[in-house]
């Protein structure tokens, strides 16, 4: 039996218009509005601005895939939330790589083939490798059953484990934690001729970055900015991460309520809202997919950012060495120029006292997407066969 029936998630949907506290118009105001690196004037170029928000990828709930599982819900309503949220920072990643982030999406026009291949990652099927089927399924070895709600840390394991399968993309994902970026372990998990002659004390220096052995990085960091509530100081440092150009936004939102936060407007963050429930879309037979219902062409949700739960998780791409160089130079100028309480820390060395680093390696087997959860099961058990040698 799955958590949610039909009348109950009829009500949670409702109860979700009532209670959103978003804006629907932007004000007339000469602040700038950043999205995702980009900064924007109201007063000179809100049609820009908007093309920009409606480019981005928009997963929301479905209904009517198949079953999750062979026998589990066909429907996500009510509990994927998150995992939707997920796969739009994700998938902005994958524009950034494959199209670049100025690239614009139009309503009815030719898109190119790299766009409808990211789009097929995403469908609601099983053979899809970041559908909502391996998302919930990958969830299970992170606790979670499905049709149980995930959190921004989960999401982010999730998607670090899928992306081993992911050879097109041939993405390294790495997941912070306790508030730690490690510059060694991120290095560690690119090539060997990449770790023998990068020198890892340059991303703390101002030097240029050699942009060769690079493999494209998603950088996830998970944060909790207060205990029941967002702490003020934390404020700008947030705001400041959504105006560096490798931003891929933010995961979070309230509890049990997540959004994809990709901007900010003065003391307002802006968000992509995957609360609505649409039917499931498959590719035509020329393997293009009716994308319509994958952009959002309305004004975008807004919300006081202290009314932000401080469960969160920034995003960051780095296509090449020197975007990750910059990042560090960045992160060193505004993040870490705050002498106490700061957002996150960047280290050049593993922490000595915490586990040894181990680089997420998939399984010596050959899958297919219907393949990939049981092949799974051998990542979780070589995994648990590292942590034994660790010890």
């Amino acid at each position: 039996m799955f958590p949610y029936s039909c009348s109950v998630l009829s009500r949670y949907e409702n109860q979700i218009t009532i209670l959103s506290d978003y804006l629907e118009e932007f004000p007339e105001t000469d602040e700038p509005v950043w999205i995702l690196g980009r900064q924007h004037h109201l007063n000179a170029d809100k049609s820009k601005l908007l093309l920009d928000i409606s480019a981005r990828l928009w997963f929301t709930y479905r209904r009517k895939f198949s079953p999750i599982g062979g026998t589990g819900p066909s429907s996500d309503a009510g509990w994927g939330c998150m995992l939707r949220c997920g796969q739009m920072m994700l998938a902005q990643a994958l524009i950034c790589r494959h199209l670049g982030r100025d690239w614009q999406w139009e309503k009815h026009k030719k898109q190119p083939e790299e766009y409808h291949r990211i789009l097929r990652c995403f469908l609601d099927r099983k053979d899809c490798c970041y559908s909502i089927h391996q998302m919930a399924q990958m969830g299970v070895g992170e606790g979670k059953s499905i049709g149980e709600w995930f959190g921004p840390n989960t999401v982010a394991q999730v998607l670090k484990k899928l992306a081993l399968f992911d050879e097109w993309n041939s993405l390294a994902v790495y997941v912070s934690m306790d508030n730690t970026v490690v510059i060694e372990d991120i290095i560690s998990d690119l090539t060997p001729f990449a770790r023998t002659y990068l020198n890892m004390n340059k991303y703390l220096g101002n030097t240029a970055g050699l942009c060769t052995g690079w493999k494209p990085l998603l950088l996830i960091i998970p944060l909790r900015l207060g205990i029941n509530h967002i702490n003020p100081v934390y404020i700008d440092a947030f705001k400041e991460c959504f105006k560096m150009p490798q931003s891929l936004g933010a995961l979070g939102g309230k509890p049990n309520n997540a959004y994809y936060f990709i901007g900010f407007l003065g003391n307002e963050l802006i968000y992509l809202d995957p609360h609505t429930t649409q039917s499931f879309v498959d590719t035509e037979e020329n393997g293009t997919v009716d994308d319509e219902s994958f952009h959002c062409q309305e004004a975008p949700h807004r919300m006081k950012i202290m009314n932000l739960d401080p469960s969160v998780a920034l995003g960051f791409f780095c296509k090449e060495e020197c975007d990750f160089d910059n990042w560090c130079s960045l992160v060193q100028k505004e993040i870490l120029k705050q002498q106490s309480l700061r957002m996150f820390e960047l280290v050049q060395k593993h922490p000595p006292h915490w586990p040894p680093f181990i680089p997420p390696t998939k399984p010596e087997v050959t899958t297919t997407g219907a393949e990939l959860i049981e092949s799974t099961d051998k990542l979780f058990e070589l995994e648990e066969e590292f942590e034994i040698l660790s010890v």
